[in-house]
């Protein structure tokens, strides 16, 4: 896929999104230096072009309930194409699982798992392997505390020629 050309304006407004989801079309001008239509033409055209590809509330689950965060890395028993993308289609059907990576190297995933409690997460893992969509092995490590979680990319730094 080819990378979309980005100017200094257009960092500067996904920038300023990924902070405030919810900022007027007037406040976002002004962040950036533009008149409030072009820069809003702006905005569209990265939304169309889906690099904005949603606005989203950041939620402290904790502050509601508490909740057990748990990092799974599976192992799939055969590695055809059918194989990972019926494990993917259950994946993406469990509310529980909020994040699935395939990756290289020893594991074929990293799931994040977000559950009630250590039970619950352990009922989810047994309902898994009862419907056989061909894990291996899977090992589990429990989020004990939250370093850094970042929902703020950056873009900027992450583009070639960019220092």
């Amino acid at each position: 896929m080819a990378a979309v050309k980005l100017d200094p304006i257009d960092l500067k407004i996904l920038d300023a999104i990924q902070r405030d989801g919810r900022i007027t079309k007037l406040a976002l001008a002004e962040k950036v230096g533009l008149s409030p239509t072009p820069c809003w033409m702006r905005l569209r055209k990265l939304e169309k072009a889906r690099i904005v590809c949603g606005y989203h509330a950041a939620i402290a689950m904790r502050m509601i309930a508490p909740v057990a965060t748990v990092l799974m890395e599976v192992t799939l028993a055969s590695h055809r194409q059918a194989d990972f993308d019926r494990f993917e289609r259950v994946i993406r059907d469990i509310p529980e699982i909020v994040a699935c990576w395939s990756v290289g190297g020893g594991v074929d995933y990293v799931l994040k798992v977000m559950a009630r409690d250590i039970d619950a997460y352990q009922r989810l893992v047994d309902a898994l392997l009862e419907r056989e969509i061909g894990i291996d092995r899977y090992f589990t490590y429990i989020v004990t505390k939250t370093v850094k979680e970042e929902t703020v990319l950056p873009v900027a730094d992450l583009l070639p020629g960019q220092a």
